[in-house]
């Protein structure tokens, strides 16, 4: 897979999105929504800050892209994300009409690309949405791998000594 400098460029905007979701105690998923050589939307997960489970990132920037747009057609983009998106994102993908979709990482549980499913290559779906995976994954992974584990660090010393 080769991928352009633009494409670098976007995720590594979605990179720092989801760095800047960490800090805020999110988990640390970035997306980035792109027509061309123009960045329509950038966000990071908010469930928590917005009380919103659909608040994935994925979901942000399409709507933060349909409103710039006017449309919430969004034909001839591409989503540049942190992380694998979850069935509830692809199929929001697919609706909003994106072409292509880079991620970052794999989510084994509930990755809906390829994963634990392969949501966006249904055949009975009415629009296809090019994908590839690999850019920055391992800034990604590095970066959910340590939000994960300062999380578990600061668990366990919540709990009391026995």
């Amino acid at each position: 897979m080769s991928f352009t400098d633009w494409d670098e460029r976007c995720m590594a905007l979605a990179l720092r999105e989801a760095m800047w979701a960490a800090d805020r105690g999110e988990v640390p998923v970035g997306a980035v929504l792109s027509r061309g050589s123009d960045v329509l939307a950038h966000c990071g997960n908010a469930q928590i800050d917005l009380s919103d489970p659909t608040a994935h990132a994925e979901i942000r920037v399409l709507r933060e892209a349909g409103v710039r747009e006017g449309n919430y057609r969004l034909p001839e983009t591409t989503l540049y994300v942190t992380l694998e998106p979850c069935t509830m994102c692809c199929g929001a993908l697919v609706h909003a009409r994106v072409s292509n979709i880079i991620f970052a990482a794999r989510e084994p549980r509930a990755g809906a690309v390829v994963s634990s499913a392969a949501i966006l290559d249904h055949p009975a779906l009415n629009h296809t949405v090019a994908w590839q995976e690999g850019l920055l994954s391992d800034e990604s992974a590095a970066l959910l791998q340590n939000f994960f584990r300062e999380r578990r660090v600061a668990h366990c010393l919540d709990k009391p000594l026995a």
